[in-house]
């Protein structure tokens, strides 16, 4: 069930950031990336490995006071390694949301946004920080 949750993950996230990177004008892109909705899945997914763990272990208190050790005892195991990718996934992809919405309604040019969006996808908080210069840049020059 990890490894199937895991790979499906991976493939899910992909038509959304290549609507947003590659076709961030077409309507349909808009219509889709407007909902939340399409967060759920992952969310559903990350619940699906993380309660049995919550139930079954002392994950709560790792994660409650987290230290190196335990953080990297809890990831050093396949499903902790696919509650960890999913939990990122899903982040990724509600910033980089963000991001495409918010370059939209400012008018930034989808030609600068998306390789903001592309460090989303591959580097979460790097690309967020790209994203949010662009805007203060964006910004000032209006």
């Amino acid at each position: 069930m990890t490894e199937i949750l895991f790979q499906l993950a991976n493939l899910y996230i992909l038509p959304f950031w290549l609507l947003m990177i590659f076709l961030p004008h077409w309507s349909w892109t808009k219509r889709i990336m407007a909902t939340l909705w399409i967060i759920v899945p992952l969310a559903l997914a990350y619940s699906i490995l993380i309660v049995p763990q919550m139930l079954g272990g002392g994950i709560a208190a790792d994660l409650i006071n987290p230290t190196i050790a335990g953080l990297a005892e809890l990831l050093g195991s396949p499903a902790g390694v696919a509650v960890g990718w999913i939990h990122f996934l899903a982040f990724d992809l509600f910033v980089g949301r963000w991001a495409y919405l918010d370059s939209r309604e400012r008018q930034i040019s989808a030609w600068i946004a998306s390789p903001c969006l592309f460090f989303i996808l591959m580097m979460g908080p790097l690309g967020f920080l790209l994203y949010l210069l662009l805007r203060t840049v964006a910004q000032r020059r209006k």
